[in-house]
């Protein structure tokens, strides 16, 4: 028996899929709002987004100097568009029924109404391990 056999691929737990109800806007027949599938997405996965959200400026007066810059709501966007499982904001006909060409658009197209599109974001940060939203860290670092 290996020393790291607690640590092997068969004893690390799976993260379930939870539902979760995201806006008013969109009900069932008896009024209540949809519940909205979301998965984990992996620490790969997330770095990838993330870089994907990444670009570089140049930096003030110094020529061929670069800093880089997330842009920080592309990057819960596309966060959110990788957690959700139903409905599927990949598929065309969602997309061409909202009259936009990609998952983010749709997103933001479904979940139209401010205050509910920051609760969803909260929750799918909460849902993915952070306990503390980006957006929160990203103020702490302005203070």
């Amino acid at each position: 028996m290996s020393k790291f056999s607690k640590f092997m691929k068969a004893n690390k737990k799976v993260k379930a899929n939870e539902m979760h109800p995201v806006t008013k806007s969109l009900c069932d027949e008896q009024g209540n709002p949809l519940n909205w599938e979301f998965k984990h997405i992996t620490s790969k996965e997330n770095e990838e987004i993330r870089e994907s959200c990444t670009i570089e400026i140049p930096v003030t007066g110094k020529p061929g100097m670069y800093r880089q810059k997330m842009k920080s709501s592309l990057y819960i966007q596309r966060m959110i568009a990788a957690s959700v499982v139903t409905p599927d904001l990949y598929d065309a006909e969602l997309q061409d029924s909202y009259g936009v060409k990609t998952p983010e658009e749709l997103l933001l197209a479904m979940v139209d109404d401010p205050g509910e599109y920051n609760e969803l974001a909260a929750y799918v940060q909460k849902f993915q391990g952070f306990n503390v939203s980006f957006e929160d860290k990203v103020e702490e670092a302005k203070n």
